[in-house]
């Protein structure tokens, strides 16, 4: 990715914005779709694992592996981004993510074996890393502050919608056709985007040429951050007794190596040579967001991941069913996301949070008290909405909050934050709802319990957990504010 067409960095940042105004509806619509569609790709292969597993005879613990190199992938290339975004042209690391993905997108649908699906799963996850903190960084630069939370609201969807719809589309797909049909459809999608991009995609930021690379925080990076979501993938598999490897071992490691990595960030960043730059968390409105947001995404893809299982082995429902049965969830959430960051602008993020938390809070104690085996889809599908309805009211106002409170030059650096952050709690998120689960379920078992009443126990644990993590985040919720003007926020971007 070379630095042609940068922005002099002696060039004050408002004009070129300015004279990239008139095409910013354009370029962000174009990185929403783009967005949604490889991060919608992160979730396909839960339903289509089955139908892999039959094609090329593999186990499902092997198997699952089409999701957790996905997710380790994502955790190695998402904290790198913030060092891309600020060498490299937004034009060039757009080209190059999704020409990245569309290639793995190709390999994954002509993958005569296992090994070579998960090859392109792999270089998949490397295109779809960078496109969040893209995407962000590109919202931030173009946006004036008083109208972000509107622009922001159409990004959550990206966020919050793609992971919940991508198996509903799948089970769909795999109604009529075979698994290969899912990427066969994804990749014209990505091409398109490819070919827009030429004609809309401009260099809205200023980029330090002479940006260092350095090798060791890579590697600190992609060892800790990879460690740590390896160890929660496995958390699951640890506790219903299948885990090959004791999952303190990379739980320990990774959060060593993360440590080193952060220390040696605060070294480097003194010379703004850090790979990323932890200056972002000197905002209170970012340190106080960033946790809520973890809590937030653990809580989203802990129900995505438990209300399947518990649909289809506790009331036996088909995975088309279920598919249907979350889809609302997010539909609502989509539909709201706008709505919600309109209504951000104008009042800011307090009356909007606080609710949207006691809502979260409220709907896990009721999934937690309600769920059974005798419980009526009706109401399943009730609750999950108002769960959505909650979430949707917090999103939009924490990511907006965390990443309109920091200056410019830091705008690519707090979104790579907040994009491992959400890796990481997501991985978190399913790994501890799974753990308890199994925990619970297997104790059912061994005092007398049938299957489906096992999983049901489970799951009920698991809500009451959850329920728990997001009563104590109501507290965080009331201290959130709308952040303050930044000082620096139309200083040249190279200035530090």
């Amino acid at each position: 990715m070379a630095a042609t067409g940068t922005v002099p960095v002696s060039r004050p940042h408002a004009a070129a914005s300015a004279a990239a105004a008139p095409r910013s509806g354009p370029v962000i619509a174009l990185l929403v779709v783009a967005a949604f569609v490889v991060i919608l790709n992160e979730t396909t292969m839960s339903v289509a694992l089955p139908a892999i597993m039959a094609d090329f005879g593999v186990s499902a613990a092997t198997g699952q592996w089409l999701t957790s190199a996905f997710l380790l992938t994502m955790a190695v290339v998402i904290p790198l981004t913030g060092f891309l975004l600020e060498r490299f042209p937004i034009r060039n690391v757009f080209f190059s993510a999704m020409g990245v993905f569309a290639l793995g997108t190709l390999v994954a649908a002509l993958a005569p074996a296992f090994g070579v699906l998960l090859v392109g799963r792999i270089v998949q996850a490397m295109g779809t890393g960078v496109m969040m903190p893209l995407l962000f960084t590109t919202v931030l630069n173009l946006v004036p502050a008083n109208k972000r939370g509107r622009v922001m609201g159409v990004v959550t969807i990206v966020i919050a919608v793609a992971p919940a719809v991508g198996p509903t589309v799948s089970g769909l797909i795999l109604s009529a056709l075979t698994w290969h049909a899912i990427f066969w459809l994804i990749l014209p999608i990505a091409l398109a985007a490819i070919a827009l991009g030429a004609r809309w995609v401009r260099n809205v930021t200023q980029t330090r040429p002479d940006a260092r690379f350095d090798v060791l925080s890579v590697i600190l990076s992609a060892i800790g951050f990879g460690g740590l979501v390896y160890g929660l993938s496995a958390i699951g598999e640890s506790a219903s007794g299948h885990s090959s490897v004791p999952v303190w071992i990379p739980l320990a490691v990774g959060a060593v190596f993360v440590t080193v990595f952060v220390i040696r960030q605060l070294r480097l960043q003194r010379s703004d040579s850090a790979l990323l730059d932890l200056r972002v968390f000197q905002s209170s409105s970012f340190r106080l967001a960033v946790p809520l947001v973890a809590i937030v995404m653990a809580a989203l893809f802990g129900s995505l991941i438990l209300l399947p299982i518990f649909l289809q082995q506790a009331l036996g429902l088909s995975s088309l069913t279920v598919g249907l049965m979350l889809l609302p969830g997010g539909v609502l959430m989509g539909v709201m996301a706008p709505i919600v960051g309109r209504l951000f602008d104008r009042f800011g993020p307090t009356p909007l949070v606080i609710p949207g938390m006691l809502i979260a809070a409220g709907v896990l104690w009721t999934m937690a008290l309600t769920f059974g085996q005798d419980t009526p889809i009706w109401w399943i599908v009730t609750v999950y909405l108002a769960l959505n309805l909650g979430l949707g009211l917090v999103f939009t106002p924490l990511m907006t909050s965390a990443l309109g409170s920091l200056p410019r030059r830091l705008y690519s650096h707090g979104s790579a934050v907040v994009g491992t952050a959400q890796q990481v709690a997501g991985a978190a998120g399913t790994a501890g709802f799974v753990a308890i689960m199994t925990v619970f379920s297997s104790a059912a078992l061994a005092g007398g319990a049938d299957q489906a009443g096992a999983v049901a126990s489970g799951v009920h644990a698991s809500f009451v957990v959850g329920a728990v993590i997001a009563t104590a985040a109501v507290v965080l919720a009331c201290f959130v504010r709308k952040p303050a003007e930044v000082e620096d926020a139309d200083a040249p971007v190279g200035a530090h």
